[in-house]
């Protein structure tokens, strides 16, 4: 699914959501998402959730799995030759 990023599309329309989250939560995404406020921070990690290719998978660990071996198979291939 290739969801088109806020930047990408200026006449987005805007909402304003509020909910309620564990401070260590909030922190830790900030971490993570390398942003040093809470607005930015969720913002990225939806941004990421719309676009990652895991999130309409059913068993989203076998489909991580799959990707690792074959990206590993495919390196070990190359070392090979």
């Amino acid at each position: 699914m290739n969801v088109p990023s806020l930047k990408e599309n200026i006449m987005a329309k805007i909402m304003h959501v509020q909910t309620v989250l564990v401070v260590e939560d909030i922190e830790a995404l900030k971490e993570k998402t390398g942003e040093p406020n809470t607005k930015d921070a969720l913002a990225k990690a939806v941004q990421h959730y719309l676009e990652c290719e895991y999130t309409n998978v059913k068993d989203m660990w076998t489909k991580k799995l799959e990707n690792v071996v074959k990206k590993r198979t495919k390196e070990i291939s190359l070392e090979e030759k």
